[in-house]
């Protein structure tokens, strides 16, 4: 399978929104990556399910929903609603795992669960078998353009070791430089903001990224 690349919008020009979706597309980005913060589960205030509505009419990729928000249980359905194809949410942020799996599911998206860089592998490891995907956070989730914590990393290869079949997510600090070790490491889906929004050729970036 080849690596898919999900650019986050989030460094994007948000008052060029549709022409960004756009230009996504053409680049040959696979998926549009959202990363919601509530200011409560992160530091940093982004955007909810009206952004990722009013994206939806300007895409037709798929919608890679990051929920980086206290209870995700409250808001799932909705974030399905307003176009998500994938919901992934933080093993950190529920006290009901489990149940948040299955709302995403009965909502008809499919589902990831993501680990901050403290947070050990062996936490969600009973719910491999119930997820879609997961993601592995490579800097402390609230900002973009932070650098890569290497440490991190050691988790995508723990994770394929528990499901070898299970897509991996990787996002935080990827750059064309230090794409390459990730996907050693057994990486399915690579997330990059500044990495293709300030490179001078999206779709160059794009290409790169995939190894």
């Amino acid at each position: 399978m080849k690596t898919l690349i999900s650019p986050s919008i989030l460094s994007a020009d948000f008052s060029d929104i549709a022409n960004v979706c756009k230009q996504l597309q053409q680049a040959n980005a696979d998926w549009i990556h959202f990363d919601v913060m509530d200011g409560i589960f992160v530091p940093n205030l982004t955007f909810g399910m009206k952004f990722v509505k009013d994206c939806r009419k300007h895409s037709t990729l798929v919608f890679d929903v990051h929920l980086m928000i206290d209870r995700p249980e409250r808001y799932v359905t909705q974030f399905v609603q307003a176009g998500a194809d994938i919901v992934t949410f933080h093993v950190e942020a529920t006290s009901d795992v489990a149940g948040t799996i299955k709302l995403v599911k009965d909502a008809g998206a499919k589902v990831g669960i993501s680990i901050c860089p403290d947070t050990p592998v062996d936490v969600i490891a009973p719910y491999l078998n119930d997820v879609d995907m997961a993601l592995v956070m490579t800097v402390h989730p609230g900002f973009g353009g932070q650098k890569l914590i290497a440490d991190a990393t050691k988790k995508i290869a723990q994770i394929k070791s528990y499901s070898p079949n299970l897509l991996v997510q990787v996002d935080g600090g990827v750059t064309t430089q230090n794409v390459g070790s990730l996907l050693s490491l057994g990486a399915d889906v690579i997330v990059a903001g500044s990495s293709v929004f300030n490179a001078p050729d999206m779709a160059q970036a794009i290409k790169d990224l995939r190894g």
